[in-house]
């Protein structure tokens, strides 16, 4: 049980106010579960818990309520709606039974116009409310996004994941053939081991993204033809599947650069899922290359409709997507984070009568 005068707001008031507080205060005794005010009545007042516990709650939709605190002995509540002449924004309940002091709006506007030192203990008060307020309110945001990024993170995954899943689910059925001769089992063997793989690829991927730093690499020298050239054949049967054509309008520069081929054939993978995802009746996807003293340049272009409008200046931000029916956006920026550890650069842009063209340049060791 808390009096006014032990009460943290008033401690530091002079005796002349203390004593017209003391006068204008109303105990009031609630039960428990008793409504004290509710949401969208008149500010008449504050109130001091000098006994109990209090249960301030707004409502969030039709059927639910948001509790925002518990004010016990020695706290005020009701006070934003006496200093800004507003209606309730929430409600307060006894949680138990409760005795309060109540001082009408009146007699508090009366006792903070000849009290500078009672204004100043209330917006002290009212400071520090508002900052638990703020810090309740961006625990629970950040909460909401941390739940929301997982889910995020969970659709990207599947939706990566589904690909090399539906190659190797095929395969089996080709391998378990009855007709099916041993070199072709053989075959279908090397490609299952090749799509899990590649899954491991992509699932490390991911784990390296979350981190949020970019990667120590150990970059090897390697002819970036022949490494092109390897990635075309995975490129091509898996573009298949969709009806879509892979071809080289040039071919690729046998110039000797520092990749780490594993994820960079991840890029090439990122970029040729999309472009398949954006030609849902099938298509064309076209690689050229340009070799500079300083740097060599891939580009990749597809017959689609091009990069949405809405994506502009957004294109490798985390999760940023448009008009996909599956994932998040997340493989731009897998590409992006790859091209960088390599200490490259990336872009996309759109031309008039053409489609999506996605271009990154390697540096020339």
């Amino acid at each position: 049980m808390v009096t006014l005068e032990a009460s943290r707001l008033f401690r530091q008031l002079k005796s002349a106010d203390m004593a017209a507080l003391c006068k204008a205060a109303q105990e009031r005794t609630f039960r428990s579960r008793q409504e004290i005010f509710r949401e969208g009545d008149a500010g008449d007042g504050f109130y001091v818990v000098k006994d109990g516990m209090v249960e301030i709650s707004a409502g969030i939709g039709q059927n639910s309520r948001q509790v925002f605190s518990q004010v016990g002995p020695g706290e005020m509540f009701g006070e934003m709606a006496v200093i800004d002449d507003k209606p309730r924004s929430a409600s307060a309940l006894a949680k138990e039974e409760t005795i309060v002091y109540f001082v009408s709006r009146d007699d508090l506007l009366a006792l903070v116009e000849h009290s500078p030192s009672l204004a100043m203990a209330l917006l002290r008060e009212v400071s520090h409310r508002l900052r638990q307020f703020d810090r309740q309110y961006l625990r629970e945001v950040l909460q909401a996004e941390r739940l929301s990024v997982i889910g995020r993170f969970a659709r990207s995954i599947v939706h990566d994941l589904k690909n090399p899943l539906n190659i190797i689910g095929l395969t089996a059925e080709i391998a378990g053939m009855s007709q099916s001769t041993p070199e072709s089992r053989q075959q279908a063997v090397a490609n299952i081991r090749q799509q899990v793989d590649r899954i491991s690829e992509m699932i490390g991927e991911i784990l390296d993204f979350t981190q949020g730093v970019s990667s120590n690499l150990v970059l090897p020298p390697m002819d970036y033809s022949a490494f092109v050239r390897a990635v075309m054949d995975e490129l091509r049967a898996e573009a298949a599947l969709r009806s879509v054509d892979v071809e080289l309008e040039n071919e690729p520069p046998s110039q000797y650069l520092i990749i780490n081929p594993k994820r960079l054939r991840r890029v090439f993978f990122n970029l040729m899922h999309n472009a398949t995802e954006a030609m849902q009746t099938g298509g064309k996807i076209l690689l050229r290359f340009e070799a500079k003293p300083k740097e060599v340049i891939t580009e990749i272009e597809d017959t689609g409709p091009g990069i949405a409008a809405e994506m502009d200046g957004k294109l490798f931000e985390a999760f940023a997507t448009h008009g996909k029916t599956h994932g998040t956006g997340l493989g731009l920026s897998i590409c992006k984070r790859i091209i960088e550890d390599h200490h490259g650069w990336i872009s996309g842009r759109n031309e008039t009568g053409r489609g999506a063209i996605f271009a990154f340049g390697l540096p020339v060791p």
